[in-house]
């Protein structure tokens, strides 16, 4: 999974002023690095979100198309463009998963967890998904040869060949989605998400991190909750 941050325009300031705008107006612009942290844990705890959605982050991001489709689902402060095999020859680039990738599901629906799957579940795995890629990129090659258009050409190709899109999110948006799509101790309410949307959530919520270090810090302090 690759993550890539092209653009980002916010900031832990741009937070506070805009949450003081509403108690002292043009004055909001003052800084100060110990009322700004109990300002931003105040509105995290209370779930004030609206100051949150002051600011943004673009991403560039290549995953499997299954990790995009899921990815999607959000769409509150989520604005998307994936690139189309509509009007360009798709690159064979696939996922297949790595050893340490857990293949057993335990539990019920909803609240399961995978389990270590043993060295022949890897191996089966691993073929099967290499021999069905195969197959239909040579499918897709053949037809794009014979003149097919490639919006017909790509239906043959799977969930797991990748795909490269920009996701444009604010603060708010973003803490929302890592907290469904992280899983963490930390977290008031558990979530299970699927382990390859994890490693691109991890990748964004390191960036998130690193340029809005109280916000961050206040999400992780009143449990992973986007206000």
């Amino acid at each position: 999974m690759d993550v890539e941050l092209v653009q980002q325009l916010a900031t832990d300031e741009m937070i506070c002023m805009a949450a003081r705008v509403s108690t002292i107006g043009r004055k909001a612009q003052y800084r100060d690095e110990e009322k700004d942290q109990g300002l931003i844990s105040f509105l995290l705890r209370d779930r004030h979100g609206s100051p949150f959605e002051h600011g943004s982050f673009t991403f560039r991001i290549s995953a499997p198309i299954f990790v995009v489709r899921e990815f999607m689902r959000h769409r509150a402060g989520m604005s998307y463009n994936e690139e189309s095999g509509r009007y360009r020859e798709l690159e064979p680039v696939f996922y297949v998963p790595a050893g340490e990738r857990p293949l057993v599901q335990v539990g019920k629906a909803g609240r399961y967890d995978f389990k270590p799957g043993t060295f022949e579940q890897w191996f089966v795995t691993s073929e099967s998904t290499r021999t069905a890629y195969a197959t239909a990129w040579e499918s897709y090659q053949n037809m794009l040869a014979a003149g097919v258009a490639r919006e017909v050409a790509r239906s043959v190709l799977p969930v797991g060949i990748f795909s490269t899109f920009y996701v444009t999110c604010n603060p708010r948006s973003l803490m929302h989605f890592l907290s469904l799509r992280t899983k963490s101790d930390d977290a008031k309410y558990k979530s299970f998400p699927q382990v390859e949307i994890q490693m691109v959530a991890d990748q964004m919520e390191e960036h998130f991190k690193r340029l809005m270090p109280t916000t961050h810090e206040a999400f992780v302090k009143h449990g992973r909750v986007a206000p």
